[in-house]
């Protein structure tokens, strides 16, 4: 069954969207966002709790941790296969995102999304207004990409300094992060017609929040 792009838009006129890289501010945003607008705050991961509809015939990226060997194989990827992978999860878990938001609407609050969601799909569920790309400097959401207080980002720091050679894993890891955040992507977002926003270290979270909230007509 495939609902027309029309209706999903028409459901979804209080929904906000922020996509872009690692350590552009995107889970601060939506937090501010919900908090200071009585709305719903949907942050990173916030599909999980469909996970268990997913099988490995059909959502084989999201599948991946139940099947890969051990953890050391996670981060031992090359930059090619962890960017794949990535890529993969983002068009699998779009589906779980969308079925979980078409939940929340009947809340009737505006609802704010830190979403992987690729932009061709955004383009046809939403609109300009809806829809924010935050970025980060690449060498910031590389560099800085552990500099969290983040269990997941813990988790992998973790597994990296439990190798064999925890230098050589933790720069195949740095490499596998530049790819996913490379010029390319960069540019992808900043050519998608989008809105979009680069964090500096000079500008404010209030200012950057008064920036979203003006484009997204708040």
């Amino acid at each position: 069954m495939k609902i027309q792009n029309n209706i999903i838009k028409h459901i979804f006129k209080n929904i906000y969207f922020i996509n872009g890289t690692a350590y552009a501010g995107k889970s601060t945003m939506v937090r501010l966002l919900a908090e200071k607008h009585n709305g719903i705050c949907c942050g990173e991961n916030y599909h999980n709790s469909l996970m268990e509809a997913i099988d490995i015939e059909n959502q084989p990226n999201l599948s991946y941790i139940n099947t890969m060997s051990n953890w050391q194989e996670f981060i031992s990827r090359t930059p090619e296969e962890y960017d794949n992978w990535i890529k993969g999860c983002s068009y699998e878990a779009a589906e779980l995102e969308i079925v979980h938001l078409i939940q929340l609407v009947k809340q009737e609050k505006k609802i704010f999304v830190d979403t992987n969601i690729p932009l061709e799909t955004l383009k046809e569920i939403s609109d300009y207004n809806h829809v924010a790309i935050m970025l980060s400097p690449q060498s910031m959401s590389v560099d800085r990409f552990f500099d969290r207080e983040d269990e997941d980002k813990k988790f992998i720091w973790s597994i990296i300094n439990q190798a064999k050679n925890p230098q050589k894993a933790m720069e195949n890891y740095k490499e596998c992060l530049a790819m996913i955040n490379s010029p390319e992507k960069y540019k992808a977002f900043e050519d998608s017609g989008f809105f979009t926003m680069v964090r500096t270290e000079s500008r404010k979270i209030a200012d950057a929040l008064e920036i979203v909230e003006k484009h997204f007509i708040l």
